[in-house]
């Protein structure tokens, strides 16, 4: 057995790991009534995967879990198939595997070589899990909300902007905020699950 295979290993059970992490918490939602975007624990989950996996295996974490509910398995929601890749969360959908894989690429490069990180990289690794474990999703997931949903009043950007964006920016900061504090406290004594010859400072 080579030196590598106990290191693929563990990055195989971890990405399965996070990989379940992600769908309980899109079992994990509040429908807010006015709009079909629920609020639920993707993003946070999201986020994880990225901080604690980095990029690769964020990445995979979160893609093979999308990959499986595109071809049926209901594992996002209850549900899943080609309409729930096509239907009014799409858009978002689409963008999670590229959140985790930008939230571990960025992490990893403000961690460096370290395995604990003083207040102000804490503060740039808060503005990263803000911005590319959340804003970054809107990128995508607000104008096919506006292109999805048949409604006068959702059918636009302003108007998808008022019903799939607005309302959860407020979450949105709070599962940052939550993901940075677990992601310094966990990473110093996980730096085994990435594979550390991607890291680069």
């Amino acid at each position: 057995m080579s030196n590598s295979t106990p290191s693929r290993i563990r990055g195989i059970v971890f990405i399965s790991l996070f990989g379940a992490l992600f769908i309980a918490g899109s079992f994990i939602k509040i429908n807010l009534g006015f709009t079909p975007v629920p609020i639920s624990l993707q993003q946070f989950a999201i986020m994880l995967a990225g901080g604690l996996l980095g990029a690769v295996y964020g990445f995979w974490s979160i893609f093979l879990v999308v990959g499986l509910t595109a071809i049926g398995l209901p594992l996002m929601n209850g549900s899943g198939g080609i309409a729930q890749m096509t239907g009014p969360t799409g858009g978002f959908i689409w963008m999670f595997p590229v959140s985790a894989f930008l939230v571990g690429w960025t992490t990893d490069r403000i961690y460096g070589s370290a395995r604990k990180i003083g207040r102000s990289r804490q503060l740039l690794l808060l503005i990263a899990m803000f911005a590319f474990g959340s804003l970054i999703m809107y990128i995508t997931g607000v104008p096919w909300l506006a292109h999805v949903v048949d409604s006068e009043k959702y059918d636009t950007i302003a108007g998808a902007l008022r019903a799939g964006m607005y309302p959860y920016l407020p979450g949105d900061a709070i599962k940052a905020v939550a993901a940075t504090l677990v992601i310094v406290a966990l990473r110093p004594v996980l730096p085994l699950i990435r594979p550390a010859s991607r890291i680069r400072r």
